[in-house]
């Protein structure tokens, strides 16, 4: 398993740079695009070693959490790839998956399979995220076509989530790897849960896109001497 290791490891150095770029880069551009091709690649290299990994930890981990990082990054990529916002059977598979995976999280907390540092209430909030992103595939399936703000706004939750499972698994999970000067520190924090404030920052934007385009007509330009 180390060459494994050393592939998530590698993907992971890759993906947050990555991301990072994709999230600052103007939307729609040629950076935007280049960088986000990199960070899905690198997402689906993250979850598929993740889901080989666990299993051998030390005590042994469940591979769902490979495959909870798989379906959001796919699903994002897809509907980032399909401008005319139609839906169709990878929409269907997506949510059979979603809510496969709800069932078998609860099901794991429900029995105490696995558990977490924190307890199972990190389970019972995960099988609820799967459980509602499922139902949102199966309300993009029965609408058929997805307008663009509802396009863009499933892409980047979806995306912005997978970005915070990269951020948090390094600057949280991994702080034995970073200097002992920042171990603990409040920065960690919020560099983990930036993913978060950027994801609410483009959604409340793209919710209110139209009031804030009619605002700007109104304000007046002021003449040229």
């Amino acid at each position: 398993m180390s060459i494994v290791m050393a592939i998530h490891i590698a993907a992971g150095l890759l993906a947050l740079p990555s991301g990072t770029v994709a999230v600052g880069a103007r939307k729609g551009g040629r950076l935007h695009a280049r960088a986000g091709t990199v960070f899905f690649g690198s997402m689906v290299v993250l979850g598929v070693t993740a889901a080989m990994l666990e299993p051998f930890r030390d005590p042994p981990g469940s591979p769902i959490a490979g495959l909870f990082v798989l379906y959001f990054i796919a699903t994002s990529w897809v509907a980032a790839r399909r401008r005319d916002g139609t839906t169709g059977k990878f929409e269907i598979i997506a949510c059979a998956a979603a809510l496969g995976l709800a069932a078998l999280i609860a099901w794991d907390a429900f029995t105490g399979t696995s558990d977490t540092p924190a307890g199972r209430g990190p389970l019972f909030a995960a099988a609820g995220l799967c459980l509602l992103a499922g139902l949102l595939d199966l309300n993009a399936i029965l609408r058929r076509r997805l307008t663009p703000a509802q396009r863009i706004a499933r892409h980047l939750w979806r995306m912005c989530f997978a970005f915070f499972i990269a951020t948090g698994s390094f600057f949280l999970g991994q702080q034995d790897v970073l200097p002992a000067a920042v171990r603990g520190s409040p920065v960690l924090f919020v560099l983990a849960f930036a993913p978060f404030a950027v994801m609410a920052f483009w959604l409340v934007r793209l919710r209110f896109a139209k009031a804030i385009a009619r605002l700007k007509l109104r304000v007046p330009v002021p003449e040229q001497a």
